[in-house]
């Protein structure tokens, strides 16, 4: 073999290795169908073919990095929200948005229950310093919007706190728009007897079971509670400034190229000018000798 044919064979190996992540998380998905299938009696919805799913999301996941670079370019300030209930699919949207972008650039928000402190802040007071600055993107998993949905149904807020969040989030957002914010909120839609299964492959699956908690489990009682909230919500925080869209979301893999299309198509953007990389010679010094590693240090090979 040719030293140029064992080059390209070695770029050609890298590109696979930096698919299989993805590649990784969709077999694991298939694995947790297969666990669970033979207690459902009802069939798994029709889905998009495993190579297409992978060509579009791979063509889709290069058009962020370009539109990455144009929010860095132009210094734009992005915030999408994402929301739905437990386990519609919004950690894994947002991990392929965020799979191949700059962590510097585009980052996930997911905060933790509030503190005793911020309990007594203005509400949206936690969630302001998580915007962004020009040339970021913020992606929230979960945010202010869980008054209108887990503290409103699991009586976390008073009927007093949740009138006023009403009353707020509209001019909150607004604000937020003015100041030259880009805001795109997206509610990720199933159905009970899709939430009924996910939460079986999580309960089944000993690497999922840590994704179940108890709020999780009241979330399934309170079915009907929480999509009286939902439709109240939507009725009442979508606004010209700031729309909801809605991401069907029963079948995982379109959901996730449906919303990943769909969020390119808000921001318009270009390639970005770049000067040309070059990679620089070596300096090398005659009198330079690498000192010797400590066999002690080395991580045991064991692979």
């Amino acid at each position: 073999m040719s030293t140029e044919q064992a080059y390209l064979d070695r770029i050609r190996a890298e590109i696979a290795d930096s698919f299989d992540e993805e590649l990784e998380m969709q077999l694991e998905d298939d694995r947790l169908d297969e666990l669970v299938a033979d207690g459902m009696t009802e069939p798994g919805p029709e889905t998009v073919d495993r190579k297409v799913y992978f060509r579009e999301l791979f063509q889709l996941q290069h058009e962020l990095v370009r539109l990455q670079d144009w929010v860095q370019h132009k210094k734009l300030k992005v915030v999408v929200l994402f929301e739905g209930r437990d386990s519609a699919g919004k950690g894994g949207a947002i991990k392929r948005v965020t799979q191949r972008l700059n962590p510097r650039v585009c980052r996930t928000v997911a905060l933790p229950a509030p503190t005793e402190r911020e309990k007594n802040q203005w509400y949206f007071q936690r969630y302001v310093p998580h915007l962004p600055t020009a040339g970021e993107m913020v992606l929230f998993d979960r945010s202010w919007y869980n008054r209108a949905g887990v503290e409103r149904v699991m009586g976390f807020c008073t009927a007093e706190e949740l009138e006023e969040f009403f009353r707020t989030v509209p001019e909150f957002e607004r604000m937020l728009v003015r100041s030259g914010i880009i805001l795109i909120k997206y509610w990720f839609s199933i159905t009970d007897e899709e939430q009924e299964f996910r939460f079986k492959m999580r309960i089944h699956d000993p690497l999922k079971q840590w994704k179940l908690s108890p709020m999780d489990m009241e979330s399934r009682v309170h079915w009907e509670e929480y999509t009286k909230a939902k439709e109240e919500m939507l009725a009442r925080t979508h606004t010209p400034e700031a729309p909801w869209w809605v991401v069907q979301a029963v079948d995982k893999k379109k959901a996730r190229l449906n919303c990943i299309a769909h969020l390119l198509a808000q921001i318009p953007y270009e390639d970005v000018p770049k000067a040309e990389v070059e990679l620089p010679g070596r300096v090398r010094h005659d009198d330079y000798v690498r000192a010797p590693v400590p066999p002690e240090l080395y991580v045991p090979e064991i692979y």
